[in-house]
């Protein structure tokens, strides 16, 4: 922050060759320019009054500039011009803390305004301030010192004392082109000014994450929308995650007033709609974006999907006018002006959605051989198989998915990887399914959890891997010592495997987790018995009898 204090004998020295300047006659554009100066009040949510002070117009459509204090903490804010009327302040343009300036528009056109001075004022120049309703005798003075910041804006020190409320008035040159916004005093009777430039409060502008940005957060008023389109869209897209849905809905009707001519607005309320599962409304957006769109086969693509997720995530909400059908209609418009592979995908995923199959299949594999998403495309086109029960097809592009990654696997492709696992285990080939799931194991094992030993567990009893399914099942009842089913799988392999007295452990283990549990009980016994303890194995077997165990009663009769 420039240091105000500087060089104070030089501007009293100032003060005192000019001291003669409020006494002379004052500039002829006064009462003229006094027009565009306001009294700027703002209210906080409840309606009471937060403050009170000076700003002023700078643009005849109602862009103003003042100090940024008043607006922290509004929800309204009102512009009074020097006839007593009233301007609603509409919304917030840009903001500055450090130098406390604010810019604004306020509700009016054709309003009186100032002219900004591009050039900084030199040293000694005279000045004059401005205040609310004055024209009798304004303020005059001395620049003092110009001290550039941000390397072509100024921030003045004049030899003159600041009148009572003449914060946030403009300062002008003799020209009555106005060079700063007036801050406070210092103290209360210092016989200098300050003030900042009115070039740098009027270039400040919305920007697409500037609406979200701290000192914009600091006030409650609405913030512009930037007039560049595409910062416009950032700042709809932060606002998607960012606000709530009628703040939200209130930002796309500002974007459909600032750009009534771009597909994007009305894009942006179809979504909305459609979320809130207002398929009419939302269906009447995408016609308007439809008829604007410079691109209408990228926006017939957002329509059909747009409609292909409603018939998938919402079909218990039933819309006439909206169907997989339809969809595939509009896609298939949009791929005949413009074959784009995001398009055919998505004709590949209504398809699948209708149950074709075959047609859904022919999509996928036309567009693997030339799109960047290969392996994704191959496994939708796996899916279809699958679906078909052609198994080998299935299999055989499972493997050319995982072809388009190779060793060691990057974790993308893990879902793939696993999906093929269950694939060979469904195949009855279970030793290629426990090698792909060693794979997964290597890839995801920070995030592999007791269930996957367990179901590898049960691919190693298929393969007739013993040991390993020992070890995995050991593996999940260290990750959950309290699931009953694991002791019970790992006792029953055990007697699987003549390691009878390991089964006892188990099963008694499995008992002391949960005593209701009748398998417990029922590994016990069976253990008991096949090592020759009939008459203690017979009693365990009742016992699971007892608790309703249906393969108990089988046992007992055999071992009888």
């Amino acid at each position: 922050m420039i240091n105000r204090h500087t060089s104070v004998a030089t501007a009293l020295l100032f003060a005192l060759c000019f001291s003669l300047l409020p006494s002379q006659a004052q500039p002829g554009w006064v009462k003229k320019a006094s027009k565009a100066v306001f009294t700027l009040k703002t209210f906080d949510k409840d309606g009471q009054l937060l403050a009170s002070t000076t700003g002023f117009c700078t643009s005849q459509d109602g862009e103003a500039i003042s100090s940024f204090s008043p607006f922290k903490g509004a929800a309204r804010a009102v512009a009074i011009d020097a006839q007593g009327k009233e301007y609603e302040v509409v919304s917030i343009i840009g903001a500055n803390d450090m130098y406390d300036v604010a810019r604004f528009r306020i509700d009016a056109r054709k309003m009186p305004s100032l002219t900004v001075s591009t050039a900084v004022a030199p040293e000694g120049s005279t000045v004059w301030l401005l205040p609310y309703r004055e024209l009798k005798a304004i303020p005059g003075g001395t620049v003092s010192k110009a001290e550039t910041f941000l390397q072509q804006y100024a921030y003045y020190t004049v030899a003159m004392a600041l009148p009572e409320h003449g914060e946030g008035c403009p300062l002008l040159n003799d020209a009555g082109e106005v060079i700063g916004l007036m801050q406070p005093s210092a103290s209360e009777g210092d016989k200098l000014s300050y003030a900042v430039s009115a070039l740098f409060a009027d270039s400040l502008k919305a920007t697409g994450i500037g609406m979200f940005d701290p000192t914009l957060s600091m006030t409650l008023l609405k913030k512009e929308l930037p007039d560049n389109l595409q910062e416009a869209n950032v700042a709809v897209y932060l606002a998607a995650s960012r606000a709530d849905s009628a703040q939200y809905a209130a930002i796309i009707d500002d974007f459909i007033q600032k750009f009534p001519e771009a597909a994007d607005g009305y894009i942006y309320r179809a979504r909305q709609a459609a979320q809130a599962g207002r398929f009419a409304d939302a269906d009447e957006a995408m016609q308007q974006a439809i008829r604007r769109s410079d691109t209408p086969a990228d926006t017939r693509f957002v329509y059909a999907r747009m409609i292909y997720q409603k018939e998938i995530y919402q079909s218990d909400k039933p819309f006439a006018a909206w169907s997989l059908d339809k969809a595939l209609s509009e896609i298939r418009q949009a791929t005949t002006s413009d074959p784009q592979p995001s398009y055919r995908q998505l004709e590949g995923d209504i398809l699948f959605a209708q149950h074709q199959y075959g047609e859904a299949c022919d999509v996928y594999t036309r567009l693997s051989a030339t799109a960047q998403n290969k392996a994704e495309l191959l496994f939708s086109a796996a899916r279809c198989k699958e679906m078909l029960n052609d198994t080998t097809a299935w299999l055989a592009l499972l493997d050319s998915t995982m072809a388009c990654y190779p060793k060691p696997y990057l974790k993308e492709a893990a879902p793939y990887l696993w999906t093929r696992a269950e694939a060979r285990q469904q195949a009855g080939r279970y030793r290629e399914a426990v090698s792909d799931m060693n794979d997964y194991e290597e890839l995801m094992r920070a995030s592999v959890n007791d269930n996957f030993y367990y179901l590898r567990h049960k691919a190693e009893i298929e393969a007739r891997l013993y040991q390993q399914a020992l070890n995995d099942i050991e593996q999940a009842i260290r990750i959950n010592p309290q699931e009953t089913l694991y002791y019970a799988e790992k006792a029953s392999l055990e007697i699987r495997v003549g390691l009878f007295d390991q089964a006892i452990e188990t099963a008694r283990e499995l008992s002391s987790v949960d005593d209701s549990d009748s398998d417990g009980y029922l590994f016990l016994g069976l253990a008991q018995c096949l090592k020759g303890q009939k008459s203690e194995g017979i009693a365990n077997l009742t016992k699971a009898k007892e608790l309703g165990n249906p393969q108990a009663e089988p046992l007992i009769r055999k071992y009888q």
